[in-house]
């Protein structure tokens, strides 16, 4: 899917080129992976297990990080890949604690741009 400001990772080797490729932080709600792709655009990919809970769970999850990724597309530089893996934490959350351990993770990485 192509979003206005990033595209969304959908191929297993994608996602598998980010892991083997990867620099790596995590907080208690998220996983963020990220590796160049020597391209000009972003993109996302959303990974969320069946260990966090059901369908209706994970897709909800997965939602909230693509919108937050979307909101905040403008302060993250062109040509990465970035992974994100939600942690079982992450299920009762909301959007803002959604975003706020994005932030925290882009930041950690030096790639959010103020």
């Amino acid at each position: 899917m192509k979003y206005k400001d990033f595209e969304t990772l959908k191929k297993n080797e994608d996602f598998r080129y980010v892991y083997n490729n990867r620099n790596s932080y995590a907080n208690k709600n998220l996983i963020m992976y990220i590796s160049k792709n020597g391209t000009d655009t972003k993109r996302l990919g959303v990974s969320v297990s069946k260990k966090v809970g059901n369908s209706i769970v994970r897709h909800r999850l997965a939602r909230l990080i693509r919108e937050s990724f979307r909101l905040n597309t403008n302060h993250i530089p062109n040509g990465l890949d970035i992974v994100v893996v939600a942690r079982a934490n992450l299920k009762d959350k909301g959007f803002f604690e959604t975003e706020k351990s994005m932030i925290h993770l882009l930041k950690l990485h030096h790639i959010y741009l103020d």
